[in-house]
């Protein structure tokens, strides 16, 4: 579920900065066969979350989805290795992780949408077209 979370997130964010042609590349095999239609799902779980990167994908002019296996994903090994770095002070604590059970599935869930009306990656949208900072932004 987590893996159709991030998928729809990226999708949704293609589709609110106009973008006709798209080229999904994720490490689950899983995913990717459903969203083509490779591969079925009973899962009453998944199956909303399929439905609505179908619904999704009707935004698009052109959109692929194509399955790169970990081994080859050179970004996630990167981010392995940097986390690997890190050192805590004390090696034998762990931050606890809250967990929260909601009622609703993450992607039909409300967010709050910003004082000013935008997306939450507004900004980076507009630093990645004008490259460039708003006014507003905090940035070293």
């Amino acid at each position: 579920m987590a893996e159709y979370e991030a998928c729809i997130l990226g999708l949704n964010i293609a589709v609110y900065m106009n973008i006709q042609e798209l080229l999904v590349i994720g490490d689950s095999n899983l995913l990717m066969h459903q969203v083509q239609g490779e591969w079925a799902t009973k899962n009453s779980k998944i199956l909303p979350y399929l439905h609505h990167v179908q619904e999704l994908k009707r935004r698009f002019t052109k959109i692929e989805f194509r399955h790169v296996p970990k081994i080859q994903n050179e970004f996630i090994d990167a981010l392995d290795t940097l986390s690997s770095m890190i050192q805590h002070p004390d090696k034998n604590y762990i931050d606890s992780i809250p967990v929260r059970i909601h009622n609703q599935l993450a992607y039909c869930a409300h967010v709050e949408e910003e004082v000013d009306g935008k997306p939450w990656f507004h900004n980076i949208k507009v630093y990645l077209t004008k490259g460039e900072y708003p006014e507003h932004a905090n940035h070293i």
